[in-house]
């Protein structure tokens, strides 16, 4: 446990490294910065496939029925290692938390269903990229994260992320919103990585 603890800190720190790119590319720029920070979140995901870390999205596709409580044990460690980023942003010079809270406020707008709605297609392209990841195919693994970026879908580490950056008195003012949409997204996302297992997967046997 302690193993797959640190592996999934580590994940996060280098998704949360990655999220923290991604808004502070926006903030740079608000033409191409959105662009050019969703192709740079990309290495968050090749950091973690290559080093071989627990990500919640990367695990979730490939994980047994009774392996569920490690899942969740992961995406534990993955929110902590997404704190460790969201504790620089408070320190830097950047409107890191201003952006973040933009995210959060959208995610509020839209609705826990629907978010949850968009964490599916997410999954499924995290599943895809890291299938063929393990295969020595990075192409994948180097789109995947733009497209779900560029499309809106939520991503619950992600996420993480942004919330951990966002200032405690916005939290608090709305704690159950946030937690009912988070708890959708990571089902979402669920549900998306194991899609191709429950539709297609049995009839490769």
């Amino acid at each position: 446990m302690l193993k797959t603890l640190r592996s999934s800190i580590f994940a996060g720190i280098y998704i949360g490294t990655a999220g923290f790119g991604f808004l502070a590319s926006g903030i740079q720029s608000e033409t191409y910065g959105p662009l050019v920070g969703a192709v740079l979140f990309s290495i968050g995901l090749m950091a973690v496939v290559g080093y071989k870390l627990k990500l919640y999205t990367g695990t979730a596709g490939f994980i047994k029925k009774n392996e569920i409580g490690q899942l969740f044990f992961i995406l534990f460690g993955n929110i902590i290692g997404c704190l460790c980023l969201g504790l620089v942003s408070r320190v830097s010079p950047m409107d890191i938390q201003g952006a973040a809270q933009n995210i959060l406020e959208l995610r509020l707008r839209t609705g826990a269903l629907v978010c949850g709605i968009l964490g599916i297609p997410c999954g499924f392209l995290m599943t895809t990229a890291v299938t063929f990841a393990r295969k020595g195919n990075i192409l994948p693994l180097m789109l995947a994260v733009p497209l779900f970026i560029v499309c809106g879908f939520t991503h619950c580490v992600a996420d993480a992320f942004y919330y951990t950056c966002v200032p405690i008195a916005f939290l608090k003012a709305h704690a159950l919103q946030v937690l009912g949409v988070y708890v959708c997204i990571v089902l979402g996302n669920l549900i998306g990585c194991n899609l191709y297992r429950i539709v297609l997967a049995k009839d490769q046997y």
